[in-house]
């Protein structure tokens, strides 16, 4: 099973040699969950603000499937 990852804003630098917006493919296990997800990229959990799945808000306990695309943001200010 396999996922699609996109990092944006700051969070590809702990995944080294990805650029913001691509598409990193992952493979996962049944009932894998965004938790288990952030750790397999080593991408702190509190570094994640919005975390979307298939372009749906969820949290880090949601279970993903295979073809799912998941997006990941973090806080971003501006003024």
């Amino acid at each position: 099973m396999q996922v699609e990852v996109r990092v944006f804003s700051g969070l590809e630098v702990f995944i080294p040699g990805t650029t913001f917006g691509q598409v990193i493919t992952v493979g996962i296990t049944e009932g894998f969950t965004g938790r288990e997800l952030l750790k397999k990229l080593n991408i702190p959990e509190e570094k994640v603000f919005t975390f979307l799945v298939n372009g749906v808000h969820k949290n880090f306990e949601v279970t993903l499937n295979d073809g799912d695309r998941v997006s990941l943001f973090p806080a971003v200010g501006g003024g």
